[in-house]
């Protein structure tokens, strides 16, 4: 069970000014069940739509084959860009420090393609709260992902995290996160769609595995260019500093 780290992030967000937030010093771990599926995960493969090995559609930007993270920005990461991958769960708290506190630099980052930024959306904690938050809002985000509104949708999540753990995402606050994502007509009733039947459900469990396989054991979990640097970061600007030194 990951013990309680409020006391602990308290004291490391500043009153005003950064909220500067030392992760490797509050960074909870909790164990993701290991399962056999093999990953490869990288960013050189091709994203897009397609049909994963299970028959089921794969949401855009879908990197490393089965399993693999969605590049958050498929459109805009330079060939020569390093690679971030983060693991998260929409239902971690510090999952949700972690993305106040680095969260824009990491968007703008990637927007510039100055790094290619894939993310791993977890679901172990459906089973530690006794819900389906997790996973439904994987599912959303991938959703989200066909609409070319990842990012977007992935922040609007983290904004809106329930202050108490467990209390988790209603239907109607993640189709209000798809309006607050700037997913409107068309695709709103498509993305609906895609929620409502759980389109993307058996790639969430695939990641899943996936990530379990790759032993990764906590969330938040942040590699650049395959390497665990989780412990290492302090601010966003020494993350940027990691990132540009990972680029040169």
């Amino acid at each position: 069970m990951r013990p309680d780290a409020s006391k602990k992030i308290a004291k490391a967000t500043p009153k005003s000014g950064p909220n500067v937030v030392v992760i490797g010093a509050i960074i909870a771990v909790v164990v993701v069940l290991a399962v056999v599926v093999a990953i490869v995960i990288g960013s050189n493969s091709k994203s897009g739509s397609s049909t994963g090995a299970s028959g089921n559609p794969t949401p855009v930007g879908v990197v490393g084959g089965t399993g693999g993270g969605i590049l958050a920005n498929p459109a805009a990461g330079k060939s020569n860009a390093p690679t971030l991958d983060v693991f998260v769960d929409f239902q971690c708290p510090i999952c949700g420090e972690f993305e106040k506190t680095f969260g824009p630099t990491l968007s703008s980052m990637a927007k510039a393609g100055e790094m290619k930024y894939v993310v791993h959306t977890l679901s172990f904690l459906d089973d530690n709260l006794g819900n389906d938050s997790s996973k439904r809002s994987a599912n959303a985000v991938a959703c989200a992902a066909d609409a070319g509104k990842f990012l977007e949708y992935h922040a609007a999540v983290f904004a809106a995290q329930p202050a108490k753990e467990g209390a988790g995402y209603t239907d109607a606050q993640l189709t209000e996160f798809a309006k607050t994502a700037g997913i409107t007509g068309p695709a709103l009733t498509t993305w609906q769609k895609c929620t409502s039947s759980g389109q993307h459900a058996q790639y969430v469990t695939e990641v899943a595995t996936a990530a379990g396989k790759a032993g990764v054991t906590g969330t938040p979990t942040v590699w650049l260019n395959g390497k665990d640097i989780t412990k290492t970061l302090t601010t966003p600007d020494a993350l940027v500093a990691k990132i540009k030194a990972a680029k040169s």
